[in-house]
């Protein structure tokens, strides 16, 4: 695997991870929800639904990078310093290795980072672990109510 430029990456020049474009709200904004009501069946729809408008603002102040296949986006990563807000990526496109090559780029970026899981999201809380994130610390979030994982990963962990 070949990294090239600022933010890129491609493969056999129909796959790429680029740096978010404000033009590309609208797609990762339709990534996000589709994702969350998918991911999240143990939280309210309407959760979902309500913050939307306050995450297509978060995301716009945030360092994005876009996977795009065939110049449609279909994965997104969002991070605020070190914090890995997710992970997101469209449905018919997961379990393809599109998500760890978005990790995998983002840990070319920092040498460490941290997130938060909900702990009834085995699938996610899988694929941290196995992609070297820690259990750090387990809490309620108190907007959902719903356990989550803190996990943490470093450049510097043997």
């Amino acid at each position: 695997m070949k990294w090239s430029g600022i933010g890129l990456k491609r493969v056999g020049g129909i796959e790429m991870i680029r740096n978010f474009r404000e033009e590309d709200i609208d797609q990762v904004m339709s990534i996000w929800l589709l994702s969350n009501l998918d991911a999240h069946s143990f939280v309210s729809e309407n959760y979902w639904i309500s913050n939307k408008e306050m995450v297509r603002e978060l995301l716009l102040q945030a360092e994005l990078y876009v996977f795009e296949k065939n110049n449609q986006i279909i994965a997104f990563a969002g991070l605020q310093n070190d914090y890995l807000a997710g992970i997101f990526v469209a449905k018919k496109e997961r379990s393809q290795g599109t998500g760890k090559q978005l990790l995998d780029f983002l840990k070319t970026k920092h040498q460490h980072m941290s997130l938060n899981v909900y702990v009834e999201n085995k699938n996610a809380v899988t694929f941290y672990q196995k992609n070297g994130f820690t259990n750090e610390s387990k809490d309620v979030e108190e907007a959902t109510k719903q356990l989550e994982y803190q996990m943490i990963w470093s450049s510097y962990q043997v």
